[in-house]
């Protein structure tokens, strides 16, 4: 593990580079932290002028599953630093740049392949390790998913193996819904859209993600410390609202960094990880976690000295950082609500008019009805007040189709 790095001067033969594979909303906010930090960013994404092309010093447009193109890019534009922002990623490529001492991945390119693939995280999490998880089956068919599911029982989630934000996600309650369910996987799989995990239901109080991060304390060993847990409510797999902090009985948040602790460890590197985990009571189990900023971490952003942004941005430079909350607070999803380029929005001025708060609109070049083009933040003085102020601040903006 290295120590504290050398910064040097972006655009120049002394630069720290850094790569971002992904340039949506969470990588442009960690381009904005690194460059901050004087690091030279180079943005890629899949298409052109994603919200981390529009802040980064360059940008390119390729697709990140093609590992010759990835790896021709990485080749291009040496950088010290290659961080995944996505899973839809070549991983294999990184693992063999990494092992023949090309790249430094963040947080390593072993974490970046198992996590962009549910059956290698969950395989990890439940068989290797021992953590709590739902019941659990893979299919490759809609024959094998249907026994699968009968297995399983219902109600129960159906999620391709690779995807994002939710996208391809059922919940179904009988067997009649099982091949509705294995198209809608199909179609919202990143990568392999032939597999999917069946996950037996949890009935749980309340979900959280536990933002854990592996930095570098003052002699050089990796430290892991825990942001305080964040609420969320989730839509189809797609989250719309977060909170910070959320009340966890203590015996389930010591449960609960345990289990962060543990994966993260295995996982290795040092950076910021979003372990997403359902709780109730004081029962915790595990249920996914990201190797990089979470978006229910948004919150961050309103409630702590160092966002989940600015932590992770100096936490893979080798730097201290800092987990402390500031106050209560809560973001609320602004959704696209129609599908067309270039929209506009009004209503903005009457949204940061709400007491405490504040707002961030990603600059997607294109909108969906249901894609997340900002988000409305707010802190008070308990998360209940912060809640409400953040949806109403987000209902205040409106998306439209300019004439």
């Amino acid at each position: 593990m290295t120590t504290a790095r050398i910064i040097g001067t972006p655009l120049s033969p002394s630069a720290t580079r850094v790569i971002l594979l992904g340039a949506g909303e969470l990588g442009k906010e960690v381009i904005i932290a690194l460059q901050r930090l004087g690091v030279e960013t180079i943005a890629v994404d899949r298409y052109r002028h994603a919200p981390g092309h529009q802040v980064a010093h360059r940008a390119h447009v390729i697709d990140m599953t093609d590992g010759a193109a990835l790896a021709a890019l990485i080749a291009q534009e040496q950088p010290d630093l290659v961080v995944p922002e996505i899973e839809a990623i070549a991983t294999d490529t990184l693992a063999a740049l990494e092992q023949a001492g090309k790249i430094r991945c963040i947080p390593t390119a072993r974490a970046a392949r198992l996590t962009m693939n549910r059956e290698g995280i969950r395989v990890l999490a439940a068989e290797t390790l021992g953590l709590a998880t739902s019941p659990y089956r893979f299919a490759s068919s809609l024959a094998e998913l249907e026994a699968a599911t009968a297995e399983i029982g219902f109600p129960c989630v159906i999620k391709p193996v690779m995807s994002s934000s939710g996208k391809g996600q059922s919940k179904i309650d009988g067997a009649g819904e099982v091949q509705a369910a294995w198209q809608h996987a199909a179609a919202g799989g990143r990568v392999d859209a032939g597999r999917v995990i069946v996950e037996g239901f949890i009935d749980f109080d309340y979900e959280i993600t536990l933002l854990t991060v592996r930095s570098l304390g003052a002699d050089g060993q990796v430290v892991t410390e825990f942001c305080q847990p964040i609420g969320h409510v989730q839509v189809q797999g797609d989250y719309v609202e977060s909170w910070q902090p959320c009340r966890m009985q203590p015996l389930a948040l010591q449960r609960a960094q345990d289990i962060a602790g543990r994966i993260t460890a295995d996982l290795g590197g040092l950076g910021l990880f979003g372990v997403e985990l359902f709780v109730r009571g004081d029962m915790v189990w595990f249920s996914e976690v990201s190797p990089r900023p979470h978006d229910t971490g948004m919150v961050t952003m309103a409630t702590q000295n160092q966002s989940e942004f600015e932590i992770h941005a100096r936490a893979i430079l080798g730097l201290p950082v800092d987990v402390t909350l500031r106050a209560p607070g809560a973001s609320a999803v602004i959704y696209g609500q129609h599908d067309a380029p270039a929209i506009a929005y009004a209503g903005l001025a009457d949204a940061l008019r709400v007491p405490g708060a504040d707002v961030r609109l990603f600059g997607k070049p294109e909108s969906f009805a249901r894609r997340r083009m900002g988000v409305a933040l707010a802190s008070a003085a308990d998360t209940d007040s912060a809640r409400a102020n953040a949806r109403l601040a987000a209902s205040m903006v409106k998306p439209f189709i300019p004439s």
